[in-house]
């Protein structure tokens, strides 16, 4: 499975390689990370949306995560990737945003890779 992760906070990268190292060296999983929603935009046109699934933080400078998920459910439909939501934010305003803008799941950060690996076996 491709994971596509997306937040502003570089450190993200190394906490998901480490907590998901076993997924990773079976070929279970294997990720990709962008640093800004544009990045990821542009991550998805070079790689043909072999991203299956997106884990994209909500606040980021510049493309919020929300302007993200709605540009890649406008324009990614074949096939539909999967896409969460994840923020620092748990607030109802949110999560009712990314709900109608399309967001299959949402997390609240700091994030619970235990149920994340849940998520991950039923996605």
């Amino acid at each position: 499975m491709k994971i596509l992760v997306v937040d502003d906070e570089k450190d993200v990268q190394d906490l998901f390689l480490q907590r998901f190292r076993k997924e990773i060296r079976k070929g279970e999983i294997d990720f990709a990370f962008a640093f800004s929603g544009e990045e990821a935009l542009s991550y998805l046109k070079a790689h043909k949306q072999e991203a299956v699934l997106i884990l994209s933080d909500i606040n980021m400078p510049g493309m919020s995560g929300l302007e993200l998920l709605e540009k890649i459910k406008k324009n990614y439909t074949a096939p539909p990737p999967t896409v969460m939501m994840v923020t620092a934010y748990g607030d109802e305003e949110n999560y009712n945003t990314a709900k109608r803008l399309g967001a299959d799941d949402f997390l609240t950060k700091p994030v619970d890779f235990k149920v994340l690996k849940d998520k991950l076996i039923k996605a």
